[in-house]
């Protein structure tokens, strides 16, 4: 196109999408909600493009509407994107797992920080079930539904830390202050520190009334100046007392920038955490082991070494660091998972071949648990090869399959044998985890 011979109108609509353009990131990345200050503030930016746009004359020319139609278009696409970031069920969840958060921290940890005798063995059950149930929130590789659970498990998880910390101190403080007058001032300023972890929590899971992070981070170091000016005539044992506090306060200075460390970083997209890279390579080899194994000629001659490799890849799982987020965390438990029901699908199949090669009687009881074996170690196999969702009617097929033999069992008569008893137990135990494994594939779980 001759820009020189453009219509000013079209020039002006390129530069109002270019306008539209940058804002996008933000828009992509909005992790909040619709009451949230930054979607007014992005609605309102959007907003004013629209009618900036609209009030662009075509003067009837065809060329002037097509560019305001398109301009118009991609703002509403950014608007509708937006309204949907916030309101998305997912978004949702994790808002409601955060309020039920909230409503531990008022009813457990403020009462603590408010004089109470200790912290409930009930609050440490409740906040790691949250946690729990915060990395099995899908995000379908949204970048705004990642950031929206990588917040929030933060949040959370520093809260658990902090009261962890807390808890494992000594309820007495170090110091005698007939030690030295400079024991006093530290064991003062201990104690407002203890007071500020409790504001620290409410701050962070948004229970504070009259308190802000700056104000909290400014008397954090305020605390810290004093220390330093303290002069401890060079007591070492003094000297050790007060660099601990300082530690103690650095830590809640470090909690203090969670807040922006989603936007700042892309901690949250756990794709290229390098973690998550070692629990991929580990998971991508147990497949090809996986593959040989049922699709080999002979497999049992496969089986020593296949087994020896996947004991060594579990070994590699448990070095794996799960960098305190819960969702590595949980990665990693589904990939020891899956590794070891390919070494008990192994260990099933050598149990088989074993029974075949030794001839002996055995009670009616042991042979219908046998035949139970038998048929588990077929489905086990097709569960290993499963790779799709709850809804699927091959999932649906090998859970009743799986229910079928349990049944099965339960119809065994064990006539009081011990050991029938004992091998039926086992063979229960195999069926209920072969089920949940299957769940476990099948639930589109996503770090």
């Amino acid at each position: 196109m001759d820009m020189g011979n453009q219509h000013p109108n079209i020039s002006r609509l390129q530069e109002i999408q270019k306008e539209v353009k940058s804002i996008e990131p933000q828009v992509v990345g909005f992790s909040g909600l619709s009451g949230d200050k930054n979607y007014k503030k992005l609605e309102r930016m959007l907003m004013r493009q629209l009618f900036e746009i609209d009030s662009v004359d075509t003067e009837g020319k065809g060329d002037v509407q097509q560019a305001r139609k398109r301009a118009a278009q991609e703002t509403e696409r950014l608007l509708k994107e937006l309204e949907q970031n916030a309101n998305h069920p997912h978004r949702l969840e994790i808002q409601n797992i955060f309020q039920e958060a909230q409503a531990l921290v008022r009813q457990k940890i403020v009462p603590f920080y408010s004089g109470g005798n200790c912290v409930e063995e009930e609050f440490e059950e409740g906040i790691q079930d949250i946690i729990l149930r915060l990395t099995h929130v899908k995000t379908g590789g949204k970048v705004s539904l990642r950031k929206a659970r990588y917040r929030t498990l933060t949040k959370i998880c520093a809260v658990q830390e902090i009261i962890e910390d807390c808890v494992k101190r000594q309820p007495s403080l170090p110091l005698s202050e007939d030690t030295h007058p400079s024991v006093a001032k530290i064991n003062c300023v201990m104690c407002e520190v203890n007071k500020a972890r409790g504001t620290l929590i409410a701050l962070l899971m948004d229970v504070a009334n009259n308190e802000t992070c700056k104000h909290l981070s400014c008397v954090l170091s305020g605390m810290i100046a004093d220390l330093d000016a303290l002069d401890v005539c060079g007591r070492t044992e003094i000297r050790n007392y007060r660099r601990e506090v300082v530690e103690d306060i650095n830590k809640l200075l470090r909690y203090l920038d969670l807040e922006e460390e989603a936007d700042s970083t892309h901690a949250f997209d756990l794709g290229q955490n390098q973690s998550i890279l070692k629990i991929e390579k580990v998971l991508k080899r147990m497949r090809e082991i996986k593959n040989e194994l049922l699709q080999a000629q002979s497999p049992p001659e496969l089986y020593l070494s296949a087994k020896t490799e996947l004991q060594a890849l579990i070994g590699q799982l448990d070095e794996v660091s799960p960098e305190r987020n819960p969702c590595i965390r949980e990665a990693r438990r589904r990939a020891v998972i899956a590794v070891q029901t390919l070494v008990t699908h192994v260990d099933l199949k050598e149990a088989l071949q074993r029974r075949e090669c030794s001839v002996r009687e055995e009670l009616p009881s042991h042979g219908a648990i046998w035949a139970v074996l038998g048929h588990l170690s077929e489905i086990l196999g097709e569960v290993l090869l499963f790779d799709g969702n709850r809804t699927d009617k091959n999932y649906m097929r090998l859970e009743e399959l799986l229910t079928k033999q349990l049944l099965a069992l339960d119809a065994v008569d064990p006539q009081g044998e011990e050991q029938c008893k004992a091998a039926r137990k086992q063979a229960v135990k195999l069926a209920q985890n072969i089920l949940s494994f299957l769940d476990l594939k099948s639930d589109e779980w996503e770090y």
